[in-house]
């Protein structure tokens, strides 16, 4: 757990570099044999991409730098429970753990909604640990939409 959440601090860090930019403050981090080896923060609305997420940007730096579309011992850390979309790229890419922050009750499929990442019919699944410093996760969402509502009313 201490490992968990060393990685997740990291990865709120990210969450809050995506905030300062007027995005959505969520993180992912990828780790491998103790090392860092992507970091990334959600970019939808800076590229105006639908699938900038934290944790796509992260599995497409980690294959980078590993040279390898198969990140099979990797963990990732994100502070957002991943949705489908998310969750199919973790399944693809053989991520071996997942932990995340925050639940999703809008898109979760770590457990939420449902559980893609460890759907036996699927020909991989991943760990899936959820909860981890979700108060701190989920207050840096809930004061990001607290604050986009004041603007708007404004």
């Amino acid at each position: 757990m201490e490992n968990e959440e060393k990685y997740m601090n990291v990865a709120i860090e990210e969450a809050k570099k995506a905030r300062s930019i007027g995005e959505v403050p969520i993180g992912a981090i990828i780790v491998l044999n103790g090392k860092i080896i992507a970091k990334a923060s959600n970019r939808r609305e800076t590229e105006q991409n639908a699938v900038a997420h934290a944790e796509i940007i992260a599995i497409q730096e980690a294959c980078r730098t590993l040279g390898t579309w198969r990140l099979e011992n990797a963990e990732l850390y994100v502070t957002l429970e991943p949705c489908p979309m998310c969750s199919g790229a973790i399944i693809l890419s053989r991520i071996k753990k997942v932990v995340y922050g925050a639940s999703d009750p809008k898109a979760g499929c770590a457990g939420t909604l449902m559980n893609l990442l460890s759907d036996a019919r699927f020909n991989h699944q991943s760990e899936v640990v959820g909860g981890v410093l979700a108060d701190e996760c989920g207050e840096l969402l809930s004061q990001f939409f607290r604050e986009l509502r004041r603007k708007k009313k404004g």
